[in-house]
């Protein structure tokens, strides 16, 4: 059974981030940017700031039990000719400001390899990810473990997020925070970075799929089935790591976020996971496909009375899942 309105209390009160959680973190990322700002040696190369990743994407979820959300932002900076050959000193630069501040010198702040992370005891770190345009053209971030400059381009990325979205009637997003919060309340393909989970279910994600099988993304449950077991199909016909591109066009890949032995894992994890999804979604008795979804979701996922079903368009399209979904992965 699909249970609509429970995934619809499932997501409101357990996997997406609260507003209260929202307003505190667009408010600290600003204090945090105003104090940056006013740094005498940095200060003068800030040139604004944007969210970046989940924050940016609307895909961020709320931590399971006690562990601390985190968020990123882009710090766009003005480039220095002199810094050319040391890419790292952004964020060296980055990490010294905060380090000469009152108010966060005293708190925990570490030089990752693309950011200066700053955490917040028991709730919260915030990533702050150097970002600028170089005068050759080049829209980069720094890699600071290689001392170089990676190309990117978030405006990219967030127009191909908003097209897939668009494609499922906004239940892309919604799917991509069930299953990130799959991930951390089943410890399940822990090794997988959100970027890659959330690109890998976006490109299963496309226009002739919806004309294909009407109503396979028409609410959240069956853009769940649709979504999950159209990716195990794609990951069952590729047992060796395949070379993940930027969806934005920026021309790189995320192959280095990854290893084949935690592609592997994440590939036999997609697969129980997309049979655990149809056995919960095609069981009929309403008590029995609660605990199956509960075995995914926890016990946080509710059992509302009246919510079997929305509509017969998504209940047919999935009836028709298997037989298209298996095609598709042959040919392709």
């Amino acid at each position: 059974m699909q249970h609509v309105n429970s995934f619809r209390a499932l997501l409101r009160d357990t996997v997406n981030l609260s507003q209260t959680k929202l307003d505190l973190l667009d408010s600290r990322v600003e204090v945090i940017y105003q104090a940056l700002r006013k740094d005498p040696e940095l200060g003068p190369l800030v040139l604004g700031k944007r969210p970046q990743g989940s924050w940016a994407q609307r895909t961020i979820i709320n931590p399971v039990g006690d562990k601390e959300f985190d968020a990123d932002f882009m710090l766009d900076l003005a480039e220095v000719p002199e810094w050319a050959d040391s890419p790292e000193t952004y964020i060296d630069k980055v990490y010294a400001a905060l380090h000469r501040n009152g108010t966060y010198n005293d708190m925990p702040h570490t030089r990752k390899c693309r950011c200066v992370q700053l955490r917040y005891a028991n709730s919260m770190h915030v990533d702050i990810v150097p970002h600028l345009f170089l005068a050759d053209g080049r829209e980069v971030i720094v890699n600071r473990d290689d001392n170089c400059w990676e190309e990117t381009n978030p405006d990219g990325f967030t127009a191909w997020m908003r097209e897939k979205d668009g494609i499922t009637d906004g239940n892309l997003r919604k799917v991509i925070r069930l299953m990130k919060f799959l991930r951390d309340h089943k410890n399940s393909f822990t090794g997988t970075r959100s970027i890659i989970l959330t690109t890998l279910l976006g490109e299963r994600v496309s226009q002739a799929t919806a004309l294909a099988r009407p109503g396979c993304y028409g609410n959240v449950p069956t853009a769940l089935l649709t979504i999950v077991n159209d990716l195990d199909t794609w990951l069952q016909a590729r047992p060796y790591k395949p070379s993940i591109a930027d969806p934005s066009g920026s021309g790189a890949t995320f192959d280095h976020r990854w290893d084949q032995t935690t592609y592997g894992y994440f590939r036999a994890r997609i697969h129980a996971h997309a049979q655990e999804i149809r056995e919960a979604y095609d069981e009929q008795d309403h008590d029995r496909s609660v605990r199956l979804w509960r075995n995914l979701f926890g016990d946080s996922f509710p059992s509302l009375p009246g919510t079997s079903s929305s509509s017969l368009a998504p209940k047919f399209a999935a009836a028709s899942l298997l037989t298209t979904a298996t095609r598709t992965g042959r040919a392709g």
